[in-house]
């Protein structure tokens, strides 16, 4: 079972219970930062936002059925209050639990059903490869991103290309890295080259060490608009089957020089950290 198959199964039969991404990423064996990941490429939401959108979803059913203790379905839906899942339900639907409850229907209500991980596109992956990468020094653009709002990358790397190009030496070879995740799912991209050292650079920029290390290696083909499905096959089929444990460090996409940033086409490497 892959990855993500394994987040969802759990998220199904336990979203009664208090979860975290955390707890969500051991059971489905890989880090918080790789499901977070992963799970965006796959359903085009966060894991929170999920977990969330599927306890409200259930409960409305509850209420609309007639659920007679509204507190009741709240401790049941992972909520320590009234309060709080009032707030919650409101949010997701636009309507109170006892509207819900009184209406005795949930015709109209923006229900969130599980999501079937067959109906996701499907990636010939080619064999990742192992490689060793040696120290190496990235400078550019950094940003922070939820899993929710990693459509803003391709505008960092313009701002990049604009306005602070001129300040970074030339190279052939971009590094997309991601790193600095918290439980939440969010992370640091930096979008950037390697750099011989840091001193004399415009301190707008940000600077990241990437130890030597051992990596597993993927090949993205195609437009780059489509490397969420080389990262799901990659993550969440091949490497759960791999035997491969990952460690929790930067990992990075690597635009060589036949990558033609203008139209998005051409091999882009996805580097994944190893445990030595």
């Amino acid at each position: 079972m892959a990855a993500a198959e394994k987040a969802l199964w759990f998220i199904e039969s336990h979203y009664s219970e208090e979860l975290s991404l955390g707890r969500i990423a051991e059971v489905a064996g890989v880090s918080p930062f790789h499901l977070a990941r992963l799970f965006q490429a796959m359903t085009g939401c966060s894991v929170v936002r999920y977990l969330r959108a599927r306890r409200m979803t259930e409960a409305a059913r509850r209420l609309a059925a007639g659920a007679p203790d509204i507190l009741e379905v709240a401790l049941a839906s992972g909520y320590g209050s009234h309060e709080a899942f009032t707030r919650a339900f409101g949010e997701q639907f636009g309507l109170s639990p006892a509207s819900v409850r009184e209406r005795g229907s949930v015709a109209g209500l923006a229900l969130v059903e599980p999501w079937r991980t067959a109906d996701g596109v499907q990636v010939a992956l080619d064999e990742p490869r192992l490689a060793h990468d040696g120290t190496r020094l990235i400078a550019g653009l950094g940003c922070r991103y939820t899993p929710d709002t990693t459509q803003g990358i391709p505008a960092q790397w313009q701002r990049l290309s604009l306005h602070h190009a001129a300040a970074l030496p030339k190279r052939q070879t971009a590094y997309g890295v991601c790193c600095n995740s918290d439980d939440e799912g969010s992370f640091e991209y930096i979008a950037g080259v390697d750099v011989p050292g840091f001193g004399g650079l415009d301190p707008a920029l940000s600077t990241l060490r990437l130890p030597a290390r051992a990596y597993v290696v993927a090949t993205h083909h195609g437009h780059i608009s489509e490397i969420r499905h080389t990262w799901q096959a990659f993550v969440g089929d091949w490497l759960p089957r791999s035997g491969l444990q990952l460690v929790d460090a930067p990992e990075f996409e690597k635009y060589g020089a036949d990558f033609d940033d203008t139209s998005g086409i051409g091999d882009v490497e996805i580097w994944l950290p190893l445990q030595s």
